[in-house]
């Protein structure tokens, strides 16, 4: 692959991961009906199973036909609680438990595998939930051969995934209970974005965000480990990482951006951040930056956009920022070179507006490598 051509949409796309799985308890996770018989025992290989999950980044979570208390008490008794994230326990329907757990975790229900021993269950699931993938309990000991459980790579952040998340339930609960507006409680997390070029053992995580990020995807375009990396010595290109902490910890890598540098335009290939931060803007901050570093550079900006069921809020984004789809001035030929069917290129026809002051930036100067010659691309 060139170094100026973004990644392939098809058919060269890995299965689209899991990001949570739900489990069933009675006769799923566990050997019997906690009703019948409060000593139950997980099934042979269940803890491996999940703890195998875990690692590789993949959230769990229970949505199970039980009373809450004796069946949480339970799962503490058995040390595996603290495995399973905003936990569903009740008598409802259980799609409508697993719609709620995926709107808690801020997942498109594609993303979300649900397993159970009952084929009713699957099937009312499937029933109002299509996007789900549902699996028979006899599978589990299989999940972690399967492809949509098992990403190429593990990093850092996959590997604390669900610490993250449970910071994350924390904050939420915290907004809930502030009484001021939503930029005071912005402000009272004390964040700290830095955007940062990419370094050597920091692209495996840039991969993971395009690959599990849908909403905040300009493009859908995926960029493969070996592509950034042949782009990361490339003078032409910026490869850069933005990385989001507050006063409850790290939220890991959550924005990557892949900018072209011609002498005249710069071109936004690809802009890609967490669903965790959409609360945040941290893509409206992105961008805001961006247009001051083309500004101070004195170069057009370009940004290419790829418009999917799912990234409304990121098409909103850039054009609150200022983009359009206005010829380029430029004259360069950059918009001519596309090489992903359905993207567009929009074109910066007004500054974006000043973002509140919610954080503290910490980002480089992208001025000080200024593209003095180069071709299209």
């Amino acid at each position: 692959m060139a170094v100026d051509e973004p990644g392939s949409l098809e058919p060269d796309m890995p299965p689209t991961l899991v990001k949570c799985l739900v489990w069933d308890l009675d006769n799923t996770l566990w050997h019997g009906t906690l009703l019948e018989d409060e000593h139950v025992v997980p099934f042979p290989a269940i803890r491996e199973v999940i703890a195998g999950l875990d690692g590789r980044g993949i959230l769990q979570s229970v949505c199970s036909r039980n009373d809450h208390d004796p069946t949480w008490a339970r799962l503490r008794a058995l040390g595996m609680a603290d495995w399973f994230v905003v936990p569903e326990i009740g008598w409802g329907r259980k799609s409508e438990g697993v719609r709620r757990i995926a709107e808690r975790l801020g997942f498109a229900p594609s993303a979300i595998a649900f397993i159970d021993d009952q084929p009713a269950e699957r099937a009312e699931v499937a029933h109002h939930l299509p996007d789900v993938r549902c699996y028979r309990a006899e599978d589990a000991a299989t999940l972690l051969d399967r492809p949509e459980f098992s990403p190429r790579t593990v990093t850092v952040d996959a590997r604390r995934r669900r610490t993250m998340y449970r910071a994350g339930v924390r904050r939420t609960d915290e907004r809930t209970r502030f009484t001021g507006s939503h930029e005071d409680f912005l402000r009272s997390l004390e964040m700290v974005m830095r955007i940062g070029r990419a370094t050597e053992e920091e692209l495996s995580r840039v991969e993971e965000l395009t690959l599990r990020t849908s909403q905040m995807n300009a493009t859908g375009v995926h960029y493969p480990d070996a592509a950034l990396r042949a782009l990361l010595d490339d003078a032409h290109h910026e490869v850069l990482v933005t990385t989001l902490t507050d006063r409850f910890g790290p939220h890991g890598a959550v924005g990557v951006v892949l900018l072209r540098k011609h002498p005249r335009v710069w071109r936004l290939r690809l802009l890609a951040t967490s669903c965790r931060v959409v609360a945040f803007g941290a893509g409206t901050i992105i961008l805001n930056w961006l247009v001051d570093q083309a500004a101070r550079a004195g170069v057009h900006l370009l940004a290419d956009f790829r418009a999917t069921d799912r990234n409304r809020m990121m098409e909103v984004a850039y054009r609150f920022a200022g983009f359009d789809e206005s010829p380029c001035p430029c004259g360069d030929g950059v918009v001519e070179r596309d090489f992903t069917e359905g993207v567009q290129v929009l074109h910066l026809v007004a500054g974006a507006r000043p973002a509140p002051e919610t954080l503290r930036l910490i980002a480089p100067d992208l001025t000080e490598n200024a593209v003095t010659s180069g071709g299209p691309g």
